[in-house]
């Protein structure tokens, strides 16, 4: 029964702690569709969100029954954003671990915090600041104009193509051979981004988007 009832919940999320990172995480939720549940000890976050938020409510989160009350455990998606107060975070989220939500995202602020979350059973851990703060990093120290990283040391960028790139099909670059990265669209300015085949011809002033290992796609981004 428990099963049949999760197939209809996939529009749910339910964000527990709605300060400004769970805040906003909440609105993108609901202007994106989902139906919200917002959960915070405090009124006054409460009240700031109630007008955005199907449901908003006040509640201790670290007790069981005021979750269940909540009907939290039939939630197939779950966001911890409790970053400040480590004791209630963790007691949260292994209350959501319990439940069995097959789905929790939990919010941290170091990675000894994040480590903590991930052994207690939180499927995807994040670090905002930490993130935001390499993103940036990577994007100030180079040429890149946007910059992703993935798991296993794999990143996505948004650069100019490098002089080398100018005028010739980019099977002729040579940039897989020699970085071991693939460019995957191209941008012309004032054109949308194109799937790129051995055969395009890249330009100067064309944006490229490349994938690969992130040290290989941050030589290429430093390309002159």
């Amino acid at each position: 029964m428990a099963d049949s009832k999760r197939s209809n919940q996939t529009a749910r999320v339910v964000v527990i702690g709605l300060g400004r990172f769970g805040s906003s995480l909440a609105r993108e939720l609901a202007r994106g569709g989902y139906e919200v549940l917002g959960i915070d000890a405090d009124p006054r976050r409460v009240q700031s969100i109630s007008d955005d938020l199907m449901h908003a409510v006040v509640a201790d989160t670290t007790d069981e029954e005021a979750l269940r009350q909540l009907d939290v455990p039939e939630f197939e998606r779950a966001v911890v954003a409790i970053g400040s107060n480590l004791e209630a975070s963790i007691l949260t989220t292994s209350l959501l671990v319990d439940f069995g939500i097959p789905h929790i995202w939990a919010k941290a602020t170091n990675r000894q915090q994040g480590r903590i979350l991930e052994r207690i059973g939180a499927h995807h851990v994040v670090l905002p600041e930490h993130d935001m703060g390499e993103r940036v990093a990577h994007l100030v120290t180079g040429r890149m104009l946007d910059f992703i990283e993935f798991e296993d040391d794999y990143a996505i960028v948004k650069t100019l193509a490098p002089v080398q790139t100018h005028d010739v099909a980019l099977g002729e670059s040579r940039l897989r051979t020699k970085y071991g990265v693939t460019v995957v669209g191209v941008k012309r300015p004032g054109e949308g981004f194109t799937y790129a085949t051995a055969e395009t011809i890249v330009r100067r002033g064309d944006v490229l988007i490349v994938a690969g290992k992130t040290a290989e796609v941050e030589a290429v981004a430093n390309l002159q």
